[in-house]
């Protein structure tokens, strides 16, 4: 048996496997599902006591851009298989995403199989590489898959050309990493969980890092609409961020990275929570949950927003954004029925 533990922030090979597993449902994510929270749902179904397991795939930082490499990287392990992906409402509240966050998230492997893959299409992979590319510190420079994200955002037939050229070192590339990273899955498992030591590192495979966010302790009591007084402008302002926001460009190259995959999704949209939800009205919030179901309809893939716990401290910890053990619950019972559910 594969234990959730190995999945959360190690390389491809043990997500593959848990992949192929039939009792394993793998759980895309961020901070939320490293924090210790009593009935985080790797923990409540780690014996199994509906019959699977749930293994946690996220760090600090995740955004739908990085949870579609890792997924697009998959490939055919997941045609027809089910999956969970969780979102948090503070991704959509920012015009971009951090570039120190999705450094800190970002795998070699995963982007390398993405472009150097051939389970998306030419047209999904273009826009990908466009977006990729906007974050160049991650791209080694003068390496395979810089010069290829180049060449697939490019219009240029010459570029094109290079693609072509330069394809089989991708595909070598690519079973190099995966060399590498088969390697320290066993080390890993040799020892017992302990990472394996830089030095022996062919590749940097990942960019350590792990982003500051706020931490406090304990749920507060917080009447949203009663502690700040509503103006017009907080409604304005919010509006304006959610219609503002990149991430919600990265989301449907994620659907569409699901639906190329014949992938079966459970968006888990985690509400709104009470601090970022001061001097906002309950109507102008209401524009998250509309758009986010709106785009997941248009795709066909099933959400739960959980809105009726909008703004409710019994959900989610004050300012982290993380389901409280009561939050976990009802993640739980969603997974859960969704496992269960005949495709």
């Amino acid at each position: 048996m594969l234990s959730p533990v190995f999945i959360k922030n190690q390389g491809l090979a043990f997500e593959r496997a848990a992949a192929r597993a039939p009792d394993i449902l793998l759980l895309y994510g961020s901070s939320e599902l490293s924090d210790p929270i009593p009935n985080r749902a790797s923990d409540f179904f780690s014996s199994e006591p509906t019959g699977f397991q749930v293994c946690p795939v996220g760090r600090a930082g995740t955004t739908s851009l990085i949870i579609l490499q890792k997924l697009g990287a998959l490939s055919s392990e997941l045609r027809g298989r089910k999956v969970a992906i969780s979102l948090s409402p503070s991704w959509f509240l920012r015009r971009a995403i951090r570039p120190d966050f999705y450094a800190g998230s970002f795998s070699l492997p995963a982007a390398s199989h993405i472009l150097f893959g051939d389970a998306l299409d030419l047209n999904l992979k273009t826009e990908i590489a466009r977006r990729m590319l906007q974050f160049p510190d991650t791209l080694p420079k003068g390496g395979l898959l810089q010069l290829a994200a180049t060449c697939l955002a490019s219009d240029r037939p010459l570029d094109r050309m290079v693609l072509m050229a330069i394809w089989p070192l991708g595909k070598l590339q690519n079973i190099a990493l995966d060399l590498q990273d088969h390697f320290e899955a066993l080390v890993y498992i040799l020892g017992g969980g302990k990472p394996i030591p830089h030095w022996l590192r062919l590749f940097s495979l990942h960019k350590p890092h792990s982003p500051n966010a706020p931490s406090h302790d304990g749920h507060r009591s917080v009447t949203t609409e009663s502690r700040s007084a509503i103006r017009p402008a907080g409604d304005a302002a919010f509006r304006a961020r959610v219609a503002a926001a990149s991430e919600w460009i990265d989301l449907e190259l994620l659907f569409r990275t699901l639906r190329e995959l014949r992938a079966q999704p459970l968006i888990l949209s985690m509400p709104i929570d009470a601090y970022a939800a001061r001097g906002v009205s309950r109507s102008a919030r209401q524009v998250y949950y509309d758009k986010m179901r709106e785009l997941a309809q248009r795709y066909h893939f099933r959400v739960i927003e959980f809105e009726d716990h909008d703004a409710d401290p019994a959900f989610l910890i004050a300012r982290r954004e993380h389901p409280t053990s009561k939050g976990w619950m009802y993640y739980n019972r969603a997974l859960d029925d969704f496992f269960h559910k005949a495709k």
